[in-house]
């Protein structure tokens, strides 16, 4: 049977015969030509999934980087929402009364720990200071004056005793002499308290002088202010909050029927903004449930290697935690694992060749997945140049991956 091209255009747009009439030469040629494309498209299926040993040995052997199957620890894990938390945070308090001289930090700004966020005005505080160095002196001066009155004293009542034996020795002055000692040793004790009460006083306004300076007490950064420049402020109250953002912790709410998995110590791992998983270690469980959500709060101090960017008080991460005890299973590199016309498949390295294998795989080992069936121990698999490889394809080991 033979027609033209333009008439097989024809063809093609006219319409089947009713049912109980046979077909005619139109529609005989369409069915050949339909069935033609179908065989082409299933020789290019073909192709694609498993790859014609002839052609596939017939291309370059490409250099590809290979993983082996191997056993690793295998926990089942569920996400749990939780959020960086600042362990020292808060309010900024002034340590004596006084104006606002000046606020040297802003809002955003970062500080170290004894750093001067806001200062007093020091006028006052200063000649008081002063105040109190003139009174210690002269306080340091009736203390020598009543020491040199006693040693004057002393020295009279050792000539009198001298003189017990003579005639011109008399007891009753003597007696005198001795009680006249007595008060100037008192006197002498009077002034040295006088003098450690002078010397704390100056102590006490150097102090304020220096608490004039609002200084940080950790490092961080200034969330608020809460007063400025021109205000007076009484003992206690808020200068600035400061945030600790350089010691985060995680909390988490986790459901009480979780908790048996977890303890102090235990190692999870964590994901912010979807990044590559992190670990971190739990720190504290606190022995308080709540009775409406029935979950206990747990503390995670975190291992950030290194990504401190962008970090602040309040974010959401997501937790994975354990459901139960680790068991060790087979496993393959997650850049193996290639999806193929629909199913899941690795390229095994056997010899010189990579053939192409289905496998069914189970839960993810942090860069690996759980192999249920395909696989075995010790198998290469290709982890890097698989997306182009034809199985029975000889390739090139680069190296392990």
């Amino acid at each position: 049977m033979t027609m033209s091209l333009e008439h097989f255009k024809i063809c093609r747009h006219r319409p089947a015969p009713p049912p109980g009439r046979p077909f005619g030469r139109c529609q005989m040629v369409g069915a050949l030509a339909d069935a033609n494309i179908a065989r082409l498209l299933l020789f290019a299926a073909g192709l694609l999934f498993l790859g014609p040993p002839v052609l596939a040995g017939s291309w370059d052997q490409p250099p590809v980087g290979v993983d082996e199957v191997r056993r690793a620890p295998v926990k089942q894990t569920i996400p749990v929402i939780g959020r960086l938390i600042a362990p020292r945070t808060g309010v900024v308090a002034t340590r004596i009364g006084g104006p606002v001289a000046e606020m040297l930090m802003k809002v955003g700004e970062r500080v170290e720990k004894g750093q001067v966020i806001a200062a007093l005005v020091p006028d006052s505080l200063h000649w008081k200071r002063q105040l109190q160095k003139a009174d210690t002196a002269g306080k340091e001066a009736a203390l020598k004056t009543a020491k040199a009155e006693l040693a004057l004293k002393k020295q009279e009542l050792k000539r009198m005793a001298r003189l017990r034996k003579s005639a011109a020795f008399s007891e009753a002055r003597h007696d005198d002499k001795r009680v006249e000692v007595t008060m100037a040793e008192s006197a002498v004790a009077e002034a040295r308290s006088d003098l450690q009460s002078a010397r704390a006083d100056l102590k006490l306004a150097e102090i304020n002088l220096n608490n004039a300076q609002i200084r940080a007490p950790y490092g961080g950064v200034v969330s608020k202010h809460h007063t400025e420049a021109g205000a007076y402020l009484s003992v206690g109250e808020a200068v600035v909050t400061l945030i600790d953002d350089k010691n985060l912790e995680i909390e988490a709410n986790v459901p009480a029927e979780r908790l048996a998995a977890l303890g102090p110590g235990i190692s999870v791992t964590f994901e912010l903004d979807g990044k590559a998983p992190l670990s971190a270690t739990v720190r504290a469980m606190v022995p308080e449930e709540n009775p409406l959500t029935r979950t206990r709060t747990v503390r995670f101090t975190p291992r950030f290697d290194g990504v401190t960017d962008n970090l602040a008080a309040n974010q959401s991460v997501t937790l994975r935690l354990p459901l139960g005890q680790a068991r060790d299973a087979v496993t393959v590199h997650k850049d193996a694992v290639l999806n193929r016309m629909g199913r899941t498949v690795v390229f095994v390295v056997n010899g010189n060749a990579a053939e192409i294998r289905p496998v069914k795989l189970g839960e993810a080992v942090g860069g690996r997945f759980e192999v249920l069936d395909g696989l075995k121990l010790g198998d290469l698999v290709v982890v890097r140049g698989n997306e182009r490889l034809l199985s029975g394809q000889k390739v090139t080991i680069k190296g392990a991956s």
